[in-house]
């Protein structure tokens, strides 16, 4: 991003320590708490940054991106530095396709864009000077801070925000009246509202959080009605899904009465303020007369729900509160969304999880068997997976494996990996070939990828894939195995392993080996063969499956494999039962590290009754 096309007070030479960043973030409710994390930790280790220079930069920062996300939803690029003088540079774009702004003295009307609350004019009040910029390929807006935190009697004025006139003034409206707001209360208040708003991705409990932020600092009442694409989500019954008042006594009478006036579904996407009938049969002597005010809460170019808020007595809302609880709402439709937007992807990739596993694993006979499976993140698909199945004959397959990355690329190849095991160990494939066709299988779908990927590059013009639309390599550590139960007691195991953790054989007495040798991983090399072995399990032995999440697992610079640090602790659980070894090779694994473990975690026991 051009930072040149920021005005400022004077040139200089870059400072001896200069603070520069530059992120791009998606545009997502989320994206307004990440740019505030990734400012306050450069300014934290920056020499002599003032403490209200770095408050009503994060601030500043905020709104911008806030300002970004509401108006175009592209993905948003924030650069900011400090400059020589100290003061604090930060420019904010969108992806959204620019537009010149006209002139009224010139007969032009203005662009048609929707005031998004007084977010601009937060900025205003705190940068010495601020704008937005016009270029081929982007719209930015950008705000100069000095190191004072008030205008230099030198600088350039601050223009006025689109479609705001006149100035924020910092004023509160409490139950008891009005009063000053101290210092910058009105402004510390937003920015403390969104920190705590964009760290909640429940939405039952960001509704919770935004009754605690206005009742009683800004109303005497509000309350929150939620919608759906189509319709109103309430408590059943058409009433509103959460109400709160000063007297907890008058809630339940209060919620009555809203329920019989639900707010109207008015046209377009504006969001308020809009008079509300007000409820004062419900309020008591005290609430006969007073001002409600209807605020649509909007993201992402979506209705989300309706905040309402209330004020007893003959007097107006004040326009300091009107216009606060618009930016407020602002920041609780971006949680709402935020929150929405998590629910619906935990809904997809638990089922998408579960899709992706056996939804039981196979009793052996003659074998006890004993999984632990922990996925590091719980909001995506697994790169470890596991199966344990019947092969027909009087044969029992077993697998598990770990696919290179997470997320959907993983989960696109355990689709495919896992399936074809089932099919080729039904149709009789032995060990070292159901190796060979699923390395196949891989190669041939990484070529078929490439080959899609080239052709979309000759219909762009040459020109190169997004990140998103690139093929992947998709490569597969699996260790693979097959058992037969024998008529005279113990098992049959025949084993292949590629690129996978070796598996660790323990006897009764505490000996323990490797029971398979290393081959390379699966989707890599063209042609590979792959070979077996074959061990027997007598009663009393087990066999230990794990990934590398178990012997790559780090306390400082050392992995818990270090040193056969696995095969010591494995040696250990001679005389424990199936579950015992699997229970305490994963709290060895915990307690190793000292904190969650950072990888996905799998592991299986097989052990010959």
């Amino acid at each position: 991003m051009d930072m040149a096309a920021i005005p400022t007070q004077r040139e200089s030479q870059a400072p001896a320590r200069e603070v520069r960043g530059h992120t791009t973030l998606p545009g997502s409710p989320l994206a307004p708490g990440s740019a505030r994390a990734l400012v306050r930790a450069a300014l934290a280790v920056a020499p002599g940054v003032p403490a209200r220079l770095a408050d009503d930069a994060l601030v500043v920062v905020s709104e911008l991106v806030t300002n970004a996300v509401l108006h175009a939803g592209t993905d948003v690029d924030v650069d900011w530095r400090l400059e020589e003088t100290g003061a604090f540079v930060v420019e904010v774009g969108d992806r959204h396709s620019p537009r010149a702004p006209r002139d009224p003295a010139a007969g032009e009307a203005p662009c048609d864009v929707p005031d998004h609350g007084r977010g601009l004019r937060l900025v205003a009040a705190l940068a010495e000077s601020w704008g937005v910029t016009y270029r081929t390929d982007a719209r930015t807006v950008w705000a100069r801070l000095s190191p004072a935190g008030a205008p230099a009697a030198d600088g350039p004025a601050p223009p006025p925000a689109p479609g705001a006139a006149g100035e924020l003034a910092p004023r509160q409206y409490r139950a008891g009246g009005d009063r000053d707001w101290l210092g910058r209360g009105a402004l510390s208040f937003l920015a403390e509202a969104s920190d705590l708003l964009a760290g909640q991705l429940d939405e039952n409990l960001v509704a919770a959080l935004t009754g605690r932020l206005i009742v009683p600092r800004l109303a005497d009442w509000c309350a929150l009605w939620l919608e759906d694409e189509a319709t109103v989500r309430g408590g059943g019954d058409g009433g509103p899904a959460r109400v709160w008042h000063t007297g907890e006594a008058r809630v339940e009478e209060l919620r009555c009465a809203l329920r019989k006036e639900p707010p109207r579904q008015r046209d377009g996407l504006r969001p308020g303020p809009e008079p509300y009938p007000w409820p004062g049969h419900a309020l008591g002597p005290e609430g006969t007369h007073g001002s409600a005010l209807a605020y649509r809460l909007i993201a992402g170019g979506r209705p989300l729900g309706t905040l309402v808020i209330g004020r007893c007595g003959p007097a107006r809302f004040p326009d300091e509160v009107t216009g606060l609880v618009e930016d407020l709402g602002r920041r609780v439709a971006l949680a709402i969304g935020a929150a929405r937007q998590y629910a619906r992807q935990a809904t997809i990739s638990a089922v998408l999880q579960r899709g992706l596993l056996p939804g039981a694993v196979a009793e052996i006979p003659g074998v006890r068997s004993a999984l632990v499976y922990e996925p590091c993140d719980k909001g995506g698909p697994s790169g470890d997976f596991y199966d344990l199945f019947p092969a027909g004959d009087g044969r029992w397959c077993f697998a598990v494996g770990d696919v290179q990355g997470k997320g959907p690329e993983a989960a696109v190849v355990i689709g495919l990996a896992r399936p074809w095991l089932r099919l080729l160990a039904r149709e009789g494939y032995r060990a070292a070939d159901v190796l060979d066709r699923l390395n196949q299988l891989l190669l041939d779908d990484a070529t078929e990828a490439a080959d899609a990927a080239a052709r979309a590059l000759v219909t762009a013009g040459g020109r190169p894939l997004p990140p998103g639309d690139a093929p992947q390599t998709r490569f597969l550590s699996l260790l693979y195995g097959e058992l037969t139960p024998r008529e005279d007691g113990g098992v049959r195991c025949t084993l292949a392993s590629a690129g996978h953790p070796l598996p660790l054989l323990l006897r009764p007495d505490g000996q323990v080996r490797t029971a398979a040798r290393p081959q390379t991983l699966l989707g890599v090399v063209e042609d590979e063969t792959y070979t077996s072995e074959t061990i027997e399990l007598r009663p009393g032995d087990s066999l230990l499956c794990v990934t590398d999440g178990v012997t790559e697992r780090r306390s400082g610079s050392r992995q818990f494999d270090d040193g056969d640090g696995l095969a010591r602790a494995l040696s250990g659980c001679a005389g424990l039962s199936a579950e015992g070894i699997a229970g305490r090779i994963r709290r060895l694994v915990h307690d190793f590290g000292g904190g969650l473990p950072e990888d996905d975690l799998a592991l299986l026991v097989l052990q010959a009754e």
